[in-house]
């Protein structure tokens, strides 16, 4: 499992553990404050975070997803202290809309495994968290306050973090550097541009996706609330409408 994890320093408490060997490139956040840490996402669950996650704090961790997707809470299971929306619980109880055939074939599609890894283990992580979440709740980490803001579109119960202190944005799927997906039955597209007018108000001075490209300004919420707008108005901003290119992103709707 050597060299999964790729761990990079935001600022002095503040770190990205990226897993760069699947196609997916998914990013977790760890936010560490003066009474515990906050881990925001757990990847895939290929391999174990929470060991990497020791190296970096000797606080209690609450974890907490972005969105309640398997390249979000593979690693769910390391840590029992863990909080999601309220609108993704059944998701977490057996209803996720996707076969567990269907989600062991994307964790393995175009990832360079590790050794020892089978698919045929893989589950898709079931629990009761610890707190559900709401839009605007603050999770208080000591020295450290996180807002939730419920941000749906890609799911319904997706959510962005803004640390208002440090003018951070964490962006889980809402916004990336790629093909942003909003074409599964579960996204919705008009509520994709009411979140992104949502996050494109904020005075947001360093954004943090969840996948790809870390290289990302906050610009880019601007660019893409204005893609969904003109998307809107075209007529065009609802399933199978296509795939549109701007560039550094794109949308599959």
């Amino acid at each position: 499992m050597d060299n999964w994890f790729t761990i990079d320093k935001i600022d002095a408490n503040t770190y990205i553990i990226s897993e760069y060997r699947h196609w997916e490139e998914t990013h977790c956040y760890l936010l560490n404050g003066n009474t515990r840490s906050l881990l925001m996402d757990t990847g895939l669950g290929i391999s174990n975070i929470y060991e990497e996650v020791l190296k970096l704090t000797n606080r209690p961790i609450t974890a907490v997803a972005t969105h309640i997707h398997w390249d979000h809470i593979g690693g769910h299971k390391y840590f029992p202290d863990f909080y999601a929306h309220d609108d993704e619980l059944d998701w977490l109880n057996g209803k996720f809309p996707l076969s567990i055939e269907t989600i062991r074939e994307m964790v393995i599609d175009r990832c360079d495994l590790p050794e020892g890894f089978c698919v045929n283990d893989y589950e898709f992580f079931q629990g009761m968290p610890t707190k559900v979440l709401t839009d605007h709740d603050i999770i208080d980490i000591g020295g450290r306050e996180i807002e939730v803001l419920h941000t749906p579109g890609h799911s319904p119960g997706h959510m962005c973090f803004w640390e208002k202190s440090r003018e951070y944005l964490f962006t889980g799927d809402l916004v990336y550097k790629d093909i942003l997906f909003a074409y599964y039955p579960s996204t919705d597209p008009e509520a994709y541009l009411d979140s992104l007018e949502k996050v494109a108000a904020l005075p947001v001075k360093k954004v943090f996706p969840a996948h790809h490209s870390l290289d990302i300004e906050p610009e880019i919420l601007i660019r893409m609330r204005e893609a969904f707008r003109n998307l809107k108005a075209d007529g065009k901003l609802h399933h199978g409408s296509g795939t549109f290119d701007y560039g550094d992103w794109g949308v599959w709707l």
